[in-house]
């Protein structure tokens, strides 16, 4: 395949290579296998149940050692509003307030998210501001009838030349309503982070956006500093990244071939969360702890939100020692074969890394490789939540290349569900990743690791999109907690529901963790 100097030159303008393209096409014409589930993770089988002693000991144990370690907390957050809105859009695309009432247009298209939302309107945090604006566009607006009430306030929200809500990141959308004030997710990040990620009582977030939001989070934090570091007694220390280009991988046809614009140029995309982990590999911290931008509480639930995160850091923080101490006692050359034979047992039963059952034959200096291989890498452990409804991804055992099997976090789109076996150990599955993640991405030495030498490229997606109504194929790299994170160690903890409140339509703001009575 043959590119022009003009795909060249777009090419390297966006710091990519003409081999890397073409591996990515050669990606997409051989496609990406299915993972082979072993067996689903379960309690005392992949996912640990703490008893409450234990949450105690862990937990007291982060608090003991949180002042003498470097902590971020890393929010994805670069996310439009948009999907929140998208029963409402499709509201205000099909209803004709000529020709039905609302009532009717609701019972005609099985809309209930709209008979959600309208019933809870006034329970929505951004309702007064929303009627605020209204006043001031329509001045007979309490003269109208109800539905035209109701339509005038969804088009408040959603028209670009009013507040224009669905085009704000979702960061930045009112979030709770509290007696004094409204809240956005981007300002109980910071809140939260004062509870379980400050060292000192300061607290570093980093947060990845899109570019052409940035002026407005550094807008936001002006505004809610000075009240939010006084009110917490916490100084803040915010960064902000974009999803560098250098991630974005080409778009090809049904066919294979490089999809092109009107134009004639070649169609990049960006690659999903998991070119996050060029911007989480910058980050110079002992423990980092990872949370989606849309996954906050209101203030009565923040504590027990909270202590899961300390449970979950003493869990690495505890691990991460141990480990520490065996790869310095490997170094030492202190040690007899009952020593190792401990270690590759701690491997195999803590860190959940199955042991070739060759081991004990291997010669001694073989013997010390493999067991430094195994436990010099970064550690996460991470938090599940039992489902409640329908499985879907989550914790599975999954067989990989020479028939190692490893802990991982799955997405249901890596599995065959045509394969009767892979689909019943799908429904096998009791928990689900609520992406809850305490990351040690530092070595026995201090020394940052090099994330992407622990990635698994064999786990990226392949997804169906359209641009100018013609039919493209996307290239998604491995999962930032998937693939991206396959040839980390992993523990995983059982944690409770309240620990997962994400917000993806606007009626989840009306559920109880988003609401203060």
């Amino acid at each position: 395949m043959n590119f022009s100097k003009s795909d060249i030159a777009q090419i390297t303008q966006k710091g990519l290579t003409v081999d890397k393209v073409k591996a990515q096409i050669a990606v997409f014409k051989k496609g990406i296998p299915f993972v082979n589930l072993k067996e689903a993770a379960t309690i005392n089988n992949g996912v640990l149940n703490l008893s409450e002693n234990e949450k105690v000991h862990y937990s007291n144990y982060f608090e003991s050692q949180c002042n003498a370690i470097s902590i971020i907390k890393f929010v994805p957050a670069s996310g439009a509003a948009t999907r929140m809105f998208k029963a409402l859009f499709a509201f205000l695309k099909d209803y004709n307030p000529e020709e039905e009432s609302i009532n009717s247009y609701i019972n005609r298209t099985k809309n209930n998210e709209l008979s959600v939302f309208l019933i809870g309107l006034e329970k929505l945090p951004f309702f007064e501001e929303v009627v605020s604006k209204i006043h001031k566009l329509i001045p007979d607006f309490n003269e109208l009838s109800q539905d035209q009430r109701r339509l005038a306030f969804v088009e408040t929200m959603l028209d670009d030349d009013k507040l224009n809500f669905a085009q704000y990141p979702k960061g930045l959308i009112p979030f709770h309503r509290y007696k004094d004030y409204v809240s956005t997710a981007f300002e109980e990040h910071l809140f939260e982070a004062a509870l379980y990620a400050a060292s000192n009582n300061e607290a570093n977030l980093h947060f990845t956006i899109s570019e052409r939001h940035n002026h407005k989070f550094d807008e936001e934090f002006k505004y809610i500093e000075e009240d939010v570091e006084e009110r917490t007694k916490t100084k803040f220390n915010i960064s902000f990244s974009y999803q560098k280009h250098l991630t974005d991988t080409i778009s090809v046809t049904p066919k294979n071939e490089p999809f092109r614009d009107d134009d004639g140029s070649l169609v990049f995309r960006p690659s999903g969360h998991g070119a996050l982990l060029e911007n989480l590999n910058e980050l110079k911290a002992d423990i980092i702890f990872i949370k989606n931008i849309d996954n906050v509480v209101v203030n009565k639930y923040k504590v027990d939100v909270s202590q899961y995160k300390k449970i979950l850091a003493g869990v690495l923080l505890e691990v991460q020692n141990q480990v520490f101490e065996y790869l310095k006692l490997l170094e030492t050359n202190t040690y007899d074969d009952n020593t190792r034979y401990e270690i590759a047992q701690y491997i195999s039963q803590q860190l959940n890394v199955s042991i070739n059952s060759e081991f004990k034959k291997y010669s001694e200096k073989h013997q010390i490789e493999y067991l430094r291989d195994k436990l010099n890498r970064p550690i996460r452990v991470c938090g599940m939540v039992k489902n409640e409804g329908e499985p879907g991804g989550g914790p599975f055992w999954v067989e990989g290349e020479g028939g190692r099997i490893s802990l991982q976090i799955v997405e249901s789109a890596q599995i065959d569900k045509k394969n009767k076996q892979q689909k019943d150990i799908l429904k096998q599955a009791t928990h689900f990743n609520p992406v809850d993640l305490v990351c040690g991405v530092k070595n026995y030495k201090g020394e940052q690791f090099d994330l992407t030498q622990f990635v698994d490229r064999n786990t990226a997606f392949i997804t169906m999109k359209t641009k100018t109504g013609k039919n493209l194929k996307a290239l998604e790299l491995p999962g930032l907690w998937n693939g991206s994170m396959a040839n980390w160690n992993s523990i995983f903890v059982e944690v409770p529901l309240i620990t997962f409140n994400p917000v993806k339509t606007v009626n989840d703001l009306l559920k109880a963790p988003h609401q203060l009575f």
